[in-house]
């Protein structure tokens, strides 16, 4: 099993508990070094060990070659091979380092922070908003462990992720082009500008945000477009959580001008995380017509399709009106949904659902 994601959402933590026979954790620099320099050392650590049934290779984009290893040890067919679960960070690693991803041998799941399902559909939205929904900071009961973490993730990030496994040259333009992808987090892509404000060319913008997509640090949304013709074409990248967000931003306060952006964060960030979590394959999207007409998120689930507004505050009739309008771009909508901060009770306006995110969430099987 390989199983990914960013740092910090618990891999590690989560395998642990299935307690494994065999832990090698290669973000270690000695156990690294054990197996850079030597190609049998992950066949003699087992021949050294009696019985053993599992083995975690934790943070293997750092050496994806052991893949090939593994490969060796489940086809030899004179042994029996022990379960491996394999951890990692970032995809676009392993595809640098020609990783064999074992295919036919091997079931790969991508882990994100915490989903509503896993806290019993009991979203704390407030702190959501500020310190997001990485295990650790949601969790905690102290701010300032939160802040200092949170803020200091970025760093970590820069510095282990990109630096050190060398995914690009321009660390400085990167770090710039970082905190205005952030800025700009959630809106409609403007290469160009963003380009502007890091100081760095278009192409490398462009090269930028797909490093992000690869370290599984923003997710895509491209525009939902199956039926109209007028549509605008660009996409949107989200962070992948909030918390992280506000620490790039060094801004953990969800005022007014910035609860709106910060709950559409939650609310994307959800639907995929839990979506993963459940390994149930789903496509989210946007919609957005050169008018201005827009839908913030058209989910493709199970065979259905629904309209979803996100409304920070309180729901009324004309945001339930302007929802349908959706049915003259698209008729096949399977339902509606308004989901708001709102704390009331879920209702519903004409044919459209107006409930909170945790029981959207378990509404649509997620």
């Amino acid at each position: 099993m390989l199983l990914l994601g960013p740092r910090q959402v618990g891999k590690s933590t989560l395998i642990l508990d299935l307690r494994p026979d065999l832990v090698i954790n290669l973000n270690d620099d000695k156990t690294y070094l054990d197996f850079k320099s030597n190609p049998d050392e992950l066949k003699e650590r087992l021949s050294a060990l009696e019985d053993i049934k599992s083995v975690l290779i934790d943070e293997v984009q750092r050496h994806p070659t052991i893949l090939n290893t593994v490969q060796t040890i489940i086809d030899d067919k004179k042994v029996q091979s022990p379960k491996f679960y394999i951890t990692g960070s970032s995809a676009r690693k392993l595809k640098r380092g020609q990783a064999n991803l074992l295919p036919g041998r091997i079931f790969s799941y991508e882990l994100g922070p915490l989903c509503v399902a896993e806290l019993d559909y009991k979203l704390d939205v407030a702190k959501a908003l500020k310190y997001g929904c990485l295990p650790e900071p949601y969790l905690s009961r102290s701010e300032s462990f939160c802040e200092k973490l949170l803020t200091t993730y970025s760093g970590i990030y820069l510095k282990e992720e990109i630096q050190a496994e060398a995914l690009t040259r321009n660390l400085e333009g990167f770090g710039r082009f970082i905190i205005s992808a952030a800025q700009q987090s959630g809106l409609v892509l403007d290469f160009s500008k963003i380009a502007k404000q890091a100081k760095i060319e278009r192409k490398a913008c462009a090269r930028f945000y797909e490093l992000l997509e690869d370290t599984l640090i923003a997710t895509r949304l491209e525009v939902f477009d199956k039926s109209a013709a007028d549509i605008k074409k660009r996409p949107k990248f989200y962070f992948f959580d909030t918390g992280v967000l506000n620490g790039l931003l060094a801004n953990f306060i969800s005022s007014s001008d910035r609860r709106g952006m910060l709950f559409e964060h939650l609310v994307v960030n959800q639907v995929i995380a839990s979506a993963k979590a459940r390994d149930i394959p789903i496509k989210a999207s946007y919609f957005r017509t050169r008018g201005g007409y827009e839908v913030d998120l058209i989910l493709e689930l199970s065979g259905k399709t629904y309209a979803v507004e996100i409304k920070s505050g309180h729901a009324d009739q004309g945001d339930a009106g302007n929802l349908e309008t959706f049915r003259d771009y698209y008729a096949s909508v399977d339902g509606f949904f308004l989901v708001t901060g709102d704390s009331a009770a879920a209702r519903k306006i004409g044919p459209v659902f107006v409930m909170n995110v945790s029981d959207f969430l378990r509404e649509i099987g997620l």
